[in-house]
């Protein structure tokens, strides 16, 4: 080192002393907030196929970059409601979300199912077609790099709806010297979703009463002003949900958008922000937030996507069998765990611009951080998911998620939100789903199949 650079101490904010030892990339951690910078709108991101229609006429005011596509993150001011609002629209009407940022990615050919089944930790051949799941793709460290939701709209065709991480040119590469039969490419397809009680009511405007008999992760070929589409009963909300995915988007976007923003306006709804605080609620992870290509399954309440059952071979088989059978013997083979948080504090009522500190409340030090925080006004709390030290659970680390739960930790919350200003505030862990998702993910159905059997 020459004698110019800084020497490096335990006190340098960018390397709080929150253990990162299991990553090698560590997350940052330094409280920054948010300084107000402005977004810069250049060619060098795409404008989905909506943007016009959410920034230009519905006014969307702040965006985040998501696949390197524009993305609404904000539909009403703040002085207008801002989310909270926009969170009434979604869980007591009906909301049209922009999210052609979930582009797809097409698997098509004779060994569609073959390459499917590889990359995936879940088993492709019980997927039916016209019919999807949500699935984790792993690499071989047992890292989580996508979780989609994974559409098959036919025998030899399956789309990956991903999420916030680049998958294609991984897909490509995989299939460098496997040499399956099969075309590998994004396609000119961009869905919305159609979120929340009245729904139902919406599509059946669109597409006729048939939707109303579409099985959760179901599809339907449909037509909408005579544009052809692809619709799934999916969401990211845990509400009752679907997703139009427009086909040919580019020249079919428009016409497709029209008639929806005006069924979901009449049924008393508006276009909203994809709904964060709702998905928290329902212990629905964000890839990038939650988890990323370093985060086992096992860390973030995942386990159920690695059967036992699977004897094909798959990425990451071998180091995630590695891992379970670890953990059968009380070990982890990572030093944080993924639990739910209710804290106290001020409402929180916006996005968090930093992943905010958690602390042991017998020592003060600092031991985990926060990854998606926000208030909800039926709970009349703030909810979190967040990171902390398995061995600071009580039981079973693996089952944390479930029952009664004593372990208790500190937050520390930026001023506005904090109940007095530098000083952390009180965190329980807590059983997630915080509210029950309409249709439950199959780790929250067999949770809830557990009690009914009890009973």
């Amino acid at each position: 080192m020459s004698g110019n650079e800084p020497p490096q101490t335990e006190e340098h904010p960018n390397y709080p002393s929150v253990d990162q030892s299991d990553r090698t990339l560590p997350r940052n951690l330094r409280q920054s907030g948010d300084p107000g910078i402005e977004m810069l709108v250049s060619t060098r991101i795409r404008k989905s196929p909506f943007f016009h229609k959410s920034f230009v006429e519905n006014g969307a005011w702040r965006a985040t970059v998501y696949n390197r596509i524009y993305h609404p993150r904000g539909m009403l001011e703040p002085e207008e409601g801002g989310m909270m609002e926009e969170y009434d629209a979604l869980v007591n009407h009906v909301t049209l979300w922009d999210v052609a940022v979930e582009r797809q990615i097409r698997v098509k050919g004779p060994d569609a199912e073959a390459l499917t089944n590889y990359v995936i930790t879940r088993d492709a051949t019980e997927i039916e077609p016209m019919h999807g799941k949500y699935v984790i793709l792993c690499n071989e460290d047992g890292g989580i790099l996508n979780d989609p939701v994974l559409l098959r709209p036919g025998e030899d065709e399956f789309w990956f709806s991903i999420s916030d991480s680049t998958l294609m040119q991984w897909l490509q590469g995989v299939n460098v010297g496997k040499n399956f039969d099969v075309e590998i490419d994004e396609i000119d397809v961009a869905p919305v979703q159609i979120q929340g009680p009245k729904s139902i009511d919406v599509m059946i405007d669109l597409v006729g009463e048939e939707v109303d008999e579409i099985p959760y992760y179901g599809l339907m070929e449909a037509e909408i002003d005579g544009v052809p589409v692809l619709v799934s009963q999916t969401g990211f909300s845990g509400e009752k949900g679907f997703e139009i995915y427009v086909r040919e988007a580019s020249k079919n976007a428009e016409r497709v958008w029209d008639p929806a923003i005006e069924s979901v306006r009449d049924h008393g709804g508006m276009q909203v922000a994809p709904a964060h605080h709702r998905r928290i609620a329902a212990g629905i992870l964000s890839w990038g937030q939650d988890m990323d290509h370093e985060t086992s399954p096992f860390q973030v309440n995942l386990g159920y996507q690695v059967p036992d059952d699977k004897t094909s071979d798959y990425v990451g088989k071998e180091e995630l069998e590695r891992q379970k059978a670890q953990i059968d013997e009380g070990e982890y083979p990572f030093v944080h765990k993924m639990v739910g948080l209710k804290l106290a504090g001020e409402p929180i009522r916006d996005y968090a611009p930093d992943f905010w500190l958690i602390s042991d409340p017998d020592t003060g030090e600092e031991c985990g951080y926060v990854t998606s925080p926000w208030y909800n006004p039926e709970l009349e709390t703030n909810l979190a998911l967040g990171f902390v030290p398995a061995e600071k659970l009580d039981g079973d680390p693996m089952d944390v998620y479930d029952g009664d739960i004593e372990t208790e930790f500190e937050v520390h919350l930026p001023d506005e939100y904090a109940e007095e200003p530098g000083e952390p505030v009180y965190a329980k862990v807590s059983e997630v789903p915080f509210k029950p998702s309409v249709n439950p993910s199959a780790r929250e159905q067999a949770k809830l199949n557990a009690r009914e059997d009890a009973e």
